[in-house]
């Protein structure tokens, strides 16, 4: 059963729906919102977000030895993003991770806390660590800009679009000039009987603004953009979640026979979609070349200055230079697409050329 935030009593709040259910899509006027949101005068309700401890002198060693990330001698208050993979390299948990000194927090969507707290559970074995699902006592609030008021408040800051240490960037424009550095991104912890008190009368954003402005960073987000079959290189998140150096974890041989063989069969792509319908396809709708079937959109937003703008996963084959058509129903809509995975992404082994200019560390 879904919580609802108490701040869904503020004048003008509509629910969201489906994974965001719990909070507040809007306050009534959207696009002043996410205005707001954007200049760091509005924070947005993410309490509906799932919060996962783990304590214990083992923590960070052992988390350590199950995710992609190097978190072993992370700092009291050190912001990072772990991912927990399959045998077969496939996304299961991706893992917002800050931690106190001695408790490791883990920032996960809502449907993912339970299933992440059991599965961390099953992993104990006889180690020192003691886990918990804590989301009915913690909740999130989002914000571009640090709250000075809130200094004594945990907070995990994103990475993104920064290329972390051991990571990998398969984008194909340098950090500074990617999209996502426009986008600082804070999300602090507050007990949740507190939470109203917290957020005062500071000006509230919905959720739909704070996903538009996610999806112009070509942020990717677990359960929009990825899929039974996601690998974390056809989303780059080889930049922030994976540790190509550190030492055996499940997933690993997949990571690295991609990346320095291979190629992801698939690749996240921007798209500005056609502003003169009155109307948003659906996620989940087709991205099409001509009649053909390339790929499908999972995220879309209204952009407070670019207009309507989609995040899609397509096949790597596509040209960087083709028009595609977005088809929701029987509904079309062209879009021009921005490269965010470079189509030859991967195979670093031996590379001389190519249309990937990405950076490591």
């Amino acid at each position: 059963m879904t919580t609802k935030s108490p701040l869904l009593s503020r004048p003008g709040a509509v629910e969201a729906a489906g994974a965001d259910a719990g909070v507040a899509s809007h306050y009534g006027e959207p696009l002043r919102e996410q205005r707001a949101l954007a200049a760091g005068t509005a924070v947005v309700d993410l309490s509906h977000r799932g919060v996962v401890t783990v304590t214990g002198p083992d923590r960070l060693s052992w988390l350590n030895t199950l995710s992609s990330q190097q978190v072993a001698n992370l700092q009291p208050a050190e912001s990072t993003e772990l991912l927990l993979l399959s045998v077969q390299g496939r996304i299961e948990f991706d893992a917002r991770v800050v931690d106190d000194g001695g408790t490791t927090w883990l920032i996960v969507e809502a449907a993912e806390a339970g299933p992440l707290a059991e599965w961390l559970t099953r992993m104990k074995f006889m180690l020192r660590v003691e886990v918990a699902d804590v989301s009915a006592e913690w909740a999130v609030v989002g914000s571009t800009k640090a709250v000075p008021e809130w200094s004594g408040l945990l907070v995990w800051q994103d990475p993104w679009p920064h290329v972390a240490a051991g990571g990998y960037s398969y984008a194909v424009v340098p950090e500074d000039t990617h999209p996502g550095a426009e986008r600082p991104w804070f999300e602090y912890l507050v007990p949740a009987a507190e939470l109203e008190e917290t957020v005062g009368d500071r000006k509230l954003a919905g959720v739909l603004s704070a996903e538009a402005l996610r999806v112009a960073a070509w942020r990717p987000r677990l359960g929009a953009e990825t899929d039974d079959k996601t690998i974390p290189h056809e989303l780059d998140l080889l930049r922030t979640a994976v540790h190509l150096a550190k030492g055996c974890y499940k997933g690993q041989e997949t990571i690295a026979r991609v990346h320095n063989l291979g190629h992801p069969p698939r690749r996240l792509v921007f798209l500005q979609l056609d502003g003169s319908q009155h109307t948003l396809p659906a996620a989940g709708s087709e991205v099409r070349v001509g009649e053909r079937k390339v790929g499908t959109v999972t995220s879309v937003a209204q952009h407070y200055e670019m207009g309507p703008i989609a995040l899609a996963v397509i096949k790597r084959s596509v040209a960087p230079d083709e028009i595609l058509t977005v088809m929701d129903g029987d509904e079309p809509y062209t879009a021009a697409q921005e490269v965010i995975v470079a189509p030859d992404a991967g195979q670093v082994v031996g590379r001389q050329t190519g249309f990937l200019r990405g950076t490591h560390k």
